[in-house]
């Protein structure tokens, strides 16, 4: 574990520190921390930063609401950056956005970045504007009823391929589970925010069974 006094400030006594969605991995903002507002961060557990145009200490979310829970802080090699992984609880941008990072300024034509943040967008598109020709606005046209045979029959497809012991055809097969139950999902009003906070909310019980019976069999 490195001590914050192995960490290389520059001469305003400052800090970069990288601010990373511990769920979708998306850069959400950079912001500056001294000493002091790193102490407070690793006490609070919340990100705080040093306020560059105000010059005082700043607690992400203290007027918004929009907290930023730290789940790890990493610096890099040369000690005079950090990468901080949160949890947050609203947007990280003043504008309201996301991110802070939202102003393209290039985008190759070849190569793509896929996420399942951008699947559901593209999928809850489909939705909001109907598409002549396109499957998934089709299903939508169909109803919950149509979407859910669909689900069903993808979840029949993966256990036949898994059994079967074909790798190839499983991950096949739940490419398209997974995209009709995505499917299901934007019909539903659910967010993949929504499960995420059911499988982190398991984590942690997980996590607090494991350190019980870690105890227990001392």
């Amino acid at each position: 574990m490195v001590d914050i006094n192995e960490l290389k400030f520059d001469e305003k006594g400052l800090i970069p520190a990288i601010i990373v969605d511990s769920d979708t991995k998306k850069v959400l903002t950079l912001a500056y921390m001294n000493r002091e507002s790193l102490a407070i961060t690793i006490e609070k557990g919340l990100t705080c930063f040093w306020s560059r145009s105000r010059s005082e200490l700043w607690l992400k979310g203290e007027t918004s609401g929009n907290y930023q829970h730290v789940v790890s802080i990493t610096a890099d090699c040369d000690m005079d950056a950090l990468t901080v992984v949160v949890r947050k609880d609203g947007p990280a941008c003043h504008t309201g956005a996301d991110s802070c990072f939202f102003n393209e300024v290039y985008a190759s034509d070849t190569e793509q970045a896929f996420s399942l943040e951008s699947l559901m967008e593209l999928i809850a598109g489909r939705k909001t504007e109907m598409k002549e020709g396109s499957y998934t606005s089709y299903l939508f046209s169909k109803g919950i009823d149509k979407i859910l045979k669909k689900v069903g029959e993808e979840s029949t497809e993966v256990i036949i391929a898994a059994k079967a012991g074909d790798r190839a055809e499983t991950i096949y097969e739940i490419a398209d589970l997974t995209y009709h139950v995505m499917v299901m999902m934007i019909e539903m009003g659910i967010s993949l925010d929504d499960v995420m906070a059911e499988l982190r909310s398991r984590h942690v019980i997980d996590r607090k069974v494991k350190q019980e019976k870690m105890t227990g069999d001392k």
